[in-house]
């Protein structure tokens, strides 16, 4: 049986778990909550980078980055359902995936800063992914109808739906105004059960 080391917080490491119950995996897959950012921690000793997520495949195996992780387990049975197109189509898939990654790697940094002591915080930081995030949510307003947006559930669709889902970790993240079309694409997202069942923690 596969192990896939995550915490409930990572929009990464949810980004797997989502990958495993849209592909009906649980039975293969088990989840463990990984101790990260925590001295001596035993799960060091199995992934070194104390990252997560983590799968140890049941070769022993050990595989790092959501996006190999996804990549591996939607193959893991030979009928991958999140392959991105091929041909041209395939340039715009990618753009708009690299797209959803940055915004989610900013989000990610925005919401580590404000797990600091009030007092370690950088203002700095926090406004530059402020910034960052408002730009963002302005330019997905209008990628949202972009074809590889409104089809089948792909990883471009997971990645963007688990950097607006990071509203549930930082109030300050507030997208929802002023970007009505956004809205109504996440809602749709959000309410498959492979999302309700990976929200974060508040």
């Amino acid at each position: 049986m596969m192990k896939l080391y995550i915490t409930p917080g990572s929009p990464y490491a949810r980004m797997a778990r989502i990958v495993v119950l849209e592909k009906g995996m649980e039975s293969q897959v088990e989840i463990i909550a990984a101790k990260t950012r925590t001295a001596d921690s035993p799960y060091y000793g199995i992934n070194p980078s104390g990252r997560v997520p983590y799968l140890v495949c049941d070769d022993g195996f050990g595989l790092e980055e959501s996006a190999v992780i996804c990549a591996y387990l939607d193959h893991f049975d030979g009928n991958p359902l999140f392959d991105l197109p091929g041909g041209d189509p395939s340039w715009e898939a990618r753009r708009l995936e690299a797209s959803a990654r940055s915004m989610l790697d900013g989000l990610s940094v925005w919401v580590r800063e404000m797990l600091r002591p009030e007092n370690e915080r950088s203002p700095r930081v926090i406004q530059h992914e402020t910034d960052r995030a408002h730009r963002m949510t302005d330019l997905w307003e209008t990628e949202i109808d972009r074809a590889p947006m409104r089809g089948a559930l792909s990883m471009v669709q997971i990645t963007l739906a688990c950097a607006l889902g990071l509203e549930a970790r930082n109030s300050g993240f507030r997208w929802r105004p002023q970007h009505p079309k956004l809205c109504a694409w996440y809602d749709q997202i959000a309410a498959r059960p492979s999302f309700a069942a990976t929200v974060p923690p508040a």
